[in-house]
């Protein structure tokens, strides 16, 4: 790969030995990267919550945090950020221990030039340069570091054709990350076909997924192609499955075991092929003990899941979809694009946004038509939010509790440091109960720092 190539290219160097910390960014500089350091495994974790890199080197051999357990750490977090090893006590065992927990290379101290310059080029030329540019490609509007991060594991995805479910609060956009795993994929160039399987009536919503024979019920006034049919060749996107019938989810988990359906009426069974993503903004495992949603089919749709973070833990795209969304009025109406004052951006960031991303979009809307200049200000903008926030449909009892006690936990464990113990303590609850609460909302204590 040519230094041209690798311009923009982003590696973040971790070593406790600030010499030669210096003197390997200085080398590495002068290839074309952008390079960031850091002493220690603790701060790069640091720095990866709220920036995107292209490959980490790090030493293996190093205080609190060695370079396996900062691997460990990476692979659950960010697992398609390659990690390339630096250990002065190389040895035969350590690199293949190395390479069996996915280290992308191995490099014996000290480090050859050229074979950590050939690594890093491999490493940027497999995985991809500039996850903004996954970004770009997929149509969703990002610089949050979580969510860049989440389109490079969209990226690996793609080209596979394990079933992927997205969970989310509703607004967060599940199907334009359905969408963009559908572009990187082997299929992009088939159809991508939606439905949302809580806005038909389940009486009907069989025949959308599978059609229909002429006179197969009252109203079938001839035969109809089902969505798994126009789907052939692509993928089809199942969003809100929590709210599908639990009849019907016995007749797609059998689609999804036999690749085959049958429309309302008919005798023979039509053979599919139609990559599956699916969404929800329910907790499944809870509709599953509520007898509300089938285990089997759960495990069959959820080989790969990723989840969408709210737009309040997500504050740094709050603007850029703003003046996304003002730019993309502004074309649409063929009129000069109206732009917030200071002020009216930073109400519209420190807003909490309970109906996410799609809430966002709507108060854009509103204010951009309500503002006869060019320049939107924060009385309008305050205005809209508060209008728009009556409308925002309120959650259940069940589920306030349960994110008021989440909200709860994560703060605690805030406070205490991610200390367990600590946060069990502020809580006044034994630490057996405070970590059954942990567990009961899947919280990642290791994130929280």
């Amino acid at each position: 790969m040519s230094t041209e190539q690798n311009q923009g290219a982003r590696i973040l160097l971790v070593d406790d030995d600030t010499s030669l910390l210096k003197l390997l960014a200085i080398r590495i500089e002068s290839k074309g990267y952008q390079v960031t350091t850091c002493e220690s495994g603790m701060a790069a974790l640091q720095l990866l919550k709220n920036n995107v890199f292209d490959a980490v080197v790090t030493d293996l051999r190093m205080d609190e945090m060695d370079g396996m357990a900062l691997h460990r750490q990476l692979q659950s977090r960010y697992p398609a950020l390659p990690v390339i090893m630096m250990t002065a006590h190389g040895s035969i065992p350590d690199a293949v221990e190395a390479t069996k927990q996915g280290i992308f290379a191995f490099l014996t101290k000290p480090v050859d030039k050229d074979e950590l310059f050939d690594s890093l080029a491999k490493a940027i030329e497999i995985h991809g340069l500039g996850a903004d540019e996954n970004s770009k490609n997929s149509n969703i509007v990002t610089r949050s570091g979580a969510m860049l991060h989440l389109l490079e594991q969209v990226k690996l995805l793609g080209p596979t054709h394990v079933n992927v479910l997205i969970s989310g609060a509703s607004g967060t956009g599940k199907e334009l990350l359905a969408n963009a795993i559908h572009q990187y994929s082997h299929a992009s160039e088939g159809p991508f076909v939606a439905i949302n399987c809580g806005a038909v009536p389940g009486e009907l919503l069989e025949s959308e997924l599978f059609g229909h024979k002429k006179g197969a019920f009252t109203g079938a006034v001839k035969d109809h192609q089902g969505l798994f049919q126009q789907a052939q060749g692509g993928t089809l996107f199942l969003d809100e499955i929590g709210d599908m019938p639990l009849n019907l989810q016995v007749k797609l988990l059998r689609v999804l075991q036999e690749k085959t359906i049958r429309p309302v009426g008919f005798q023979e069974e039509i053979p599919i092929d139609v990559r599956i993503v699916s969404a929800t903004h329910k907790n499944l495992p809870d509709a599953i003990a509520n007898q509300q949603f089938r285990e089997d089919l759960y495990y069959r749709l959820n080989v790969v899941n990723l989840k969408l973070p709210p737009l309040r833990e997500r504050r740094e795209d709050v603007s850029l979809l703003a003046q996304y969304f003002s730019a993309s009025i502004a074309k649409r109406m063929n009129q000069k694009e109206k732009r917030f004052t200071n002020d009216a951006m930073h109400a519209l960031v420190r807003h909490d946004w309970p109906g996410n991303i799609r809430q966002l979009q709507n108060v854009v809307e509103q204010v951009v038509a309500l503002t006869p200049g060019e320049v939107i200000s924060v009385q309008l903008v305050e205005s809209a939010l508060n209008s728009n926030e009556s409308n925002i449909e309120p959650l259940s009892l069940n589920d306030a509790k349960k994110e008021f006690e989440r909200d709860y936990v994560i703060n605690t464990l805030k406070m205490a440091g991610g200390n367990v113990a600590e946060g069990a303590k502020l809580a006044k609850r034994n630490r057996s109960d405070f970590y059954k609460l942990i567990k009961k909302h899947n919280i990642d204590v290791d994130n929280i720092i």
